[in-house]
């Protein structure tokens, strides 16, 4: 079964219409309407991808995604904002908060099963490379940049 993904809108119509078309393309979805909710349901569904409506009601999708972006658990969970904001700095904002797309309202539902395939693509190579590699006693992590021998730091030029 392919990936689960979690749609977050006010707007029902929106939901329905987004959780008919994953559904039809093989995924598995969960979706609310509110910001409090999509962070709930993040927490204990652990989706593979979040669908994020900016204007929500209560706290912003623009929140949301700060708040997934901080925590440890979700912070690699990529998020796709769907918006019906087309200003430049909207976007901008957006994906400079931790957002891996954006896309506009209206949009086309195959646009949008495309741009989540390649997004969830571009993430699974991403886990794909070894962050930790241990040879011995030689330890290499790639995330932090740092090379351990006996679990000692070692020095390193640029």
């Amino acid at each position: 079964m392919k990936e689960k993904i979690l749609i977050v809108d006010d707007e029902k119509d929106i939901v329905k219409m987004l959780d008919y078309n994953l559904k039809k393309e093989g995924y598995r979805t969960i979706s609310c309407y509110n910001a409090e909710d999509a962070l709930d349901l993040t927490d204990r569904e652990h989706p593979n991808l979040i669908i994020l409506d900016l204007m929500l009601p209560g706290m912003d999708g623009l929140e949301v995604c700060k708040t997934l972006k901080k925590e440890e658990k979700s912070a690699r969970i990529p998020i796709i904002m769907l918006t019906a904001k087309t200003q430049e700095a909207d976007k901008i904002v957006g994906l400079e908060l931790g957002a891996d797309d954006y896309i506009t309202k209206p949009f086309s539902p195959r646009e949008l099963v495309a741009r989540i395939k390649a997004v969830l693509r571009r993430t699974q190579e991403k886990q794909e490379l070894a962050e930790v590699v241990e040879i011995g006693d030689l330890k290499i992590d790639f995330s932090k940049i740092l090379v351990y021998l006996k679990n000692k730091t070692i020095e390193l030029t640029a």
